[in-house]
Order: structure tokens, then C-alpha cells, then sequence
């Protein structure tokens, strides 16, 4: 019973989400003393007491033992935490080993665009954080960590070379949009600006980070639309762009 997945659980990647770790990590989990003595019966509350008493990250060390943080990292997955409370775990900048531990999560569990958009401010969090692996301690930081969880194919637990390539995909859209939208700012000051869109997706995209900048809404013409003394503001965003 101690390590069957909460009743009422989703399933992630249309599977139970503890299969997201690795079978032989997994059931070395279900052997490891710290699993059997502290991660019984945890709640996502009491769970936090003993993520503030982790001292490191990582996956295995020595023989292929499962770190503290890979066990609770399964717990997570165990119980599956509403999103709110993963998100309070993320605010609690105290507790590092607790912010990291969701980011895990959130990375093992979310959706790319999500995963982009919770996880890229932590990308300004510059402190130390000790990383333990097979080969002993060695010390790393927490943007670091970060960056690996949004691009590299393995994470800790399981490879997931869809979701890395996903996030790789999302980070270069945002930034092109960022970019372009750019360009849309200068033009504030002009009569009209009319804002080139292909389909429902890029208008509404567009359209939003338009008002974003504060842009004039009354001075959008969309879809190429010229009225009077016009400012043409090429996005050239294509449908695949948004696929």
C-alpha cells in the first residue's frame, strides 16, 4: 500500500505518473531506508519538512542508492500535489532544496509551454546548490539546474527527449516573439500599425502581446488591413510558428 499511487490520481504522459521514474530507480526507492522510515504516509503539507532537510540533489550515488531527493521526488509523484502547491513550494526561496525539488516535478509532469513559463524565472535564482551523484558531492547552482531541466533529454529520474525538444522549440519561439514584438513598440507613436497574422492562433498570440506594450488597440489593423497614413509592421510569424 505505501507505494501505490494515490486513488484518483491522473495519469501523466498516459501512464501512472511513478512510472515516470525509471523501474530500477523506482524499486530501488521502494528498498531504501529513508523511503520505508520517512516518506510513509506523507501529505504534500508534511512533505515540506522533510524537503527543507534535504542537503542535496540528485538522482543515485555509490552502488546506484537513491538520493533523499530522488526519494521524495517520487513521493511527489505518488500523491500528485495540486498545481498550487507545487507553486507555493517554487515561492518558498528559504528552502532551495524544496524550490528544486518542484521544478523536478513540474519538468517531469507539465506541458512544455507550461513548464517554460513556471520554470524561466528561477533562471535569475544564482545560489549554490550541492549536487550528489555516483560521483560523490560536487557543488553546482540553481539556474544551472534549471537550464538543464528546460534543455537537456534526461533528467534525473527518466529520459524525455520529446519534452526537452518541445522546450527547446517554446524558449526559441518566445524569444522571436519577444523580438519581433519589439519592433511593433517603436511604432507606438505612428498613426496605425497594421499587424500581419495568418491564422486564429497567431492573431490572438499577437494581438495580446500588442496590449502587453500598452499598444493603442484603436491603432491595430489586423490582417493587413490599410487605412489612412498606415506603419506596415511585418511580424512574418508563418503556421508553423504556432504549431
Amino acid at each position: 500500500m505505501a507505494n501505490t499511487t494515490v486513488r484518483g490520481a491522473q495519469a501523466i504522459h498516459g501512464q501512472n505518473p511513478q512510472f515516470l521514474v525509471e523501474t530500477v530507480i523506482r524499486n530501488r526507492i521502494y528498498e531504501a531506508p529513508f523511503w520505508k522510515e520517512h516518506c510513509f504516509a506523507l501529505t504534500a503539507e508534511s512533505l515540506i519538512d522533510k524537503a527543507i532537510e534535504v542537503k542535496a540533489i540528485g538522482g543515485v550515488y555509490g552502488n546506484n542508492k537513491p538520493t533523499e531527493f530522488m526519494c521524495l521526488l517520487l513521493k511527489l509523484l505518488q500523491i500528485q500535489p495540486e498545481k498550487e502547491i507545487l507553486l507555493e513550494y517554487l515561492q518558498a526561496d528559504e528552502f532551495k532544496y524544496l524550490r528544486a525539488l518542484a521544478a523536478m516535478y513540474i519538468r517531469m509532469t507539465f506541458g512544455a509551454a507550461e513548464v517554460y513559463e513556471i520554470l524561466e524565472p528561477l533562471l535569475k535564482d544564482y545560489r549554490k546548490i550541492r549536487l550528489r551523484n555516483m560521483g560523490g558531492y560536487s557543488l553546482t547552482f540553481m539556474d544551472d539546474f534549471v537550464d538543464s531541466l528546460l534543455h537537456e533529454e534526461r533528467t534525473m529520474a527518466k529520459s524525455g527527449p520529446e519534452k526537452a525538444a518541445s522546450l527547446t522549440r517554446w524558449k526559441a519561439r518566445s524569444r522571436k516573439i519577444a523580438a519581433e514584438v519589439a519592433v511593433a513598440a517603436e511604432a507606438k507613436a505612428k498613426a496605425e500599425v497594421v499587424v500581419q497574422v495568418e491564422d486564429v492562433a497567431s492573431a490572438g498570440v499577437k494581438t495580446g502581446l500588442l496590449q502587453m506594450l500598452g499598444l493603442d488597440m484603436s491603432l491595430v489593423v489586423l490582417q493587413g488591413l490599410v487605412v489612412g497614413r498606415s506603419h506596415h509592421i511585418g511580424l512574418g510569424v508563418g503556421p508553423e510558428y504556432f504549431t
